[in-house]
Formats: structure tokens, sequence, C-alpha cells
């Protein structure tokens, strides 16, 4: 059993928000597989079901996404998944708009809701799919305020590619070898 936890912000004015990228994915893998994100448990909500012939648990923490640790390590502690299992989808403003990158375990290089599944797992040694988010408009001095701003009408339109792309990363590592999926979906592959 895999549990697959998108990082976001509940809440409809965070809907699209940059920092949302994790929900949004979560929500079209959950209408394309039928697995309903419904079932709430302790500051999460959930859904449970088949996912290429796996079982998957989709997550989406309820704690605000700097506080994601609290949620993931409830529902994996619950469901007894062990950290390889864990597949975290996140924003990354260090990526331009669109690139993938998956890798196992590694330096959290600043996301806060990274750093506190990590510290929650006591480990940082689980799946990261890194989804980026940046534009010619980022500045890093103000990055919270990127985070929180919704994507632009232009990028909206690129946010179908990039969900879809996104999805079938995490099809290739519900379905085969880890390292595989890394090498396919590292820095400089993309």
């Amino acid at each position: 059993m895999k549990l697959i936890v998108g990082l976001g912000n509940p809440g409809d004015k965070f809907s699209n928000n940059r920092a949302n990228i994790g929900f949004k994915i979560l929500d079209v893998i959950s209408n394309n597989t039928g697995i309903e994100i419904k079932t709430k448990k302790k500051k999460s909500v959930i859904g449970r079901g088949d996912f290429e012939g796996s079982e998957v648990v989709l997550l989406k923490p309820q704690t605000f996404s700097d506080l994601s640790g609290e949620s993931v390590l409830y529902i994996a502690s619950f469901l007894k998944i062990q950290v390889p299992d864990i597949v975290a989808i996140q924003e990354d403003w260090t990526l331009p708009l669109g690139a993938i990158v998956v890798q196992k375990g590694g330096d959290s290089q600043g996301h806060p809701g990274i750093e506190s599944i990590a510290k929650a797992l006591r480990s940082p040694n689980f799946i990261r799919i890194r989804i980026g988010i940046q534009n010619a408009s980022f500045n890093p001095k103000k990055r919270v305020d990127f985070l929180n701003e919704d994507f632009e009408p232009l990028e909206n339109l690129s946010l179908i590619q990039i969900i879809n792309d996104a999805e079938a990363a995490i099809r290739s590592i519900s379905m085969g070898d880890i390292e595989e999926v890394i090498e396919k979906y590292r820095l400089g592959a993309v």
C-alpha cells in the first residue's frame, strides 16, 4: 500500500494557489480512478482504493502545508505504511513551471511542508514529486507571496499538461522500479 500525499492548503480561497498543486493533482487522480477523497481522519481528508493494481491512500492534509507532517504521521501509523511507501507531491519554486523531478529522500530545499513530514516520520527517505511552479515574475525575497498567488490565466492552460505529467509519474511509481522512475524524472531529464 502506498500513501500519496498532496501538499496544499484547505479552503476555497487557496484552491488555485501555486502552493496547492499537490491538491490539484490528487483531485485529478481521484477523478480518474474513482477514489473519493472524503473520509475525514484526524486533521486530514483521505480516499482509499485501487490505483494501477495497487492499493493506495490519497491524503490531503488539513493542517495547512507547513504542518503536513502531523497528518502524514497519523495516517501512516494508523495504516502501518512504511516511509519508503509514502509519496509527497509538492510545489517547487526552484524549478520552472511544468518541470517534474522525482527523488527519494534528500534535502528539503527549504520547503516547510517537506521538513514537517521528514521531522514527523523521523526520516527524509520518502518519495518526493517536485512540481515546478516558477515563472519570470518569481522573486525569491517574496517567495511566500508568490506561493499564495493564483496561477496566471495563461499558466492555467499549461496546468492540464503539468497535472497529466505528474499523474503519469505517480502511475510509474505505483507500477515500476522507483530507481527507474527517479532516473526518468531527474533534474536535467525533464
